[in-house]
């Protein structure tokens, strides 16, 4: 991979902040399992790379089992028979995830029950209050 990997229109990595190593896969496969390693380790350290800072500040925000205490984040691609394929792959994906962790949120907005709601919650608590009084003892 000689080509920097475009994420967007302002961001992209260099091909030098990418460690890829080649792995055998695991699982089923046969015996060309066993003997090719087809299967990519990707490699990607958040904190030292040339992303901006609220960049990795939002990446290093994730919830995300693939990303380490330490900020580098791993991702191993064993999807496909062939190492090309599997190492577009592992770059498909973590261009997916830094986009991901870089698209702005819509923040929420609170909404309230309507009036009609409020009423149907208020009648059946008094029917649900009348239900139970019936099975009182009568005063007399």
């Amino acid at each position: 991979m000689d080509a920097p990997l475009k994420i967007n229109a302002q961001i992209e990595l260099k091909p030098d902040e990418l460690q890829m190593t080649a792995m055998r896969a695991q699982g089923a496969g046969g015996q060309n399992v066993n003997k090719v390693a087809t299967a990519i380790h990707l490699r990607f350290d958040v904190p030292a790379s040339s992303l901006p800072d609220w960049a990795k500040a939002r990446i290093l925000k994730q919830n995300d089992s693939r990303l380490g205490r330490d900020g580098v984040l791993v991702i191993k691609a064993q999807r496909f028979r062939s190492q090309e394929r599997n190492r577009e792959d592992a770059l498909a994906r973590l261009a997916d995830f830094i986009r991901d962790a870089i698209r702005p949120r819509k923040p929420r907005r609170p909404t309230r029950p309507s009036q009609a709601a409020r009423r149907q919650r208020m009648d059946s608590k008094t029917r649900r209050g009348q239900t139970k009084s019936l099975r009182r003892k009568p005063d007399v």
